[in-house]
């Protein structure tokens, strides 16, 4: 595993530790999807985690959100500042969001049949308290609940410039504004952290950019930890702030954008050749294009072309 950022190469963070991941290894039969794997998420960063297919980054997500239960290793969870640090291992999906998690998924799973105004309310609501009974004799406190909830989902719909659709059905919407519509609805719950499975997959360019800008958003704007997961290197490298690379379930590499587009280790494993092989392209790789957020990204430089990551 090859650690080659510098403190000064990595952007200045909190050393407040949202996730601390732990020697976790996860099994499922004779398969290791996870192997021993470590690494720490601090408060206020865009995390970034890469790898080729099968690397392991899903199952990862899947263990911090509950859907997976490694057999091996500690997974603690502190979501919002001053949260004190408490194990997610074995608990259910629905107890983890309320700890302040929230993601979407590589396959956009919204409720196709119901308005975009009504996705959002939906997340919105699961953080409320009214209950079948007080929604069908409309007590006081449940109407107050519900502007509250409506209000909240306006406002959602228009951060993520899906205002004029509200009232759309959210399986007409194009491609592209439903990843947004399936953002807005994780919102809805006030995490303190969000995890974002491929949220630019099947986007086209001008697509990509509204994500990427709206990812920097909710980390600067709504001081939203971020952990994402993405196969399209110009995205990782426009919005992260540090990276880890997973490949056959253990973690070989970590640290910056530009660290990381430079490690000999990280290019053999995209591109299936030895260390050696790689080492000697990486002075003649050029570097990856970015995407042109109209904000810093944590890999300035030249818009060369696109390399392997």
């Amino acid at each position: 595993m090859t650690m080659d950022a510098t403190a000064a190469d990595l952007p200045a963070r909190s050393d407040d530790v949202v996730f601390d991941i732990d020697h976790v290894t996860l099994r499922f039969g004779g398969i290791t999807s996870l192997n021993d794997v470590s690494l720490q998420m601090f408060r206020g960063e865009i995390l970034a985690v890469i790898g080729p297919n099968g690397a392991g980054k899903t199952s990862l997500f899947n263990s911090l959100t509950g859907l997976y239960h490694p057999q091996q290793g500690s997974i603690t969870l502190a979501a919002r500042p001053g949260d004190r640090p408490v194990s997610v291992l074995g608990k259910k999906t629905h107890v983890i969001n309320r700890m302040g998690v929230a993601r979407t998924f590589q396959n956009i799973r919204l409720f196709p049949a119901l308005t975009a105004l009504e996705n959002v309310q939906v997340g919105i609501e699961t953080r409320q308290r009214s209950g079948p009974l007080s929604a069908m004799f409309k007590t006081p406190w449940q109407q107050r609940e519900q502007r509250e909830s409506l209000a909240s989902a306006i406002e959602q719909l228009a951060d993520v410039k899906l205002g004029h659709r509200a009232n759309e059905l959210a399986g007409s919407l194009p491609y592209g504004e439903q990843r947004r519509l399936e953002i807005a609805r994780a919102l809805g719950t006030n995490p303190g952290v969000l995890l974002l499975d491929e949220p630019a997959a099947g986007t086209n360019p001008a697509e990509k950019r509204e994500i990427a800008q709206l990812i920097q958003r909710i980390n600067a704007e709504r001081r939203i930890t971020v952990l994402l997961i993405e196969h399209d290197m110009k995205l990782v490298m426009s919005t992260a702030h540090r990276i880890i690379v997973l490949n056959f379930g253990e973690k070989i590499a970590e640290g910056s954008p530009q660290a990381i587009q430079q490690d000999p280790v990280v290019i053999a494993a995209y591109l299936g050749t030895s260390a050696e092989d790689a080492a000697a392209q990486v002075e003649n790789q050029p570097k990856v294009q970015l995407i042109d957020t109209g904000e810093p990204s944590a890999n300035s430089g030249p818009e060369d072309g696109d390399g392997p990551v």
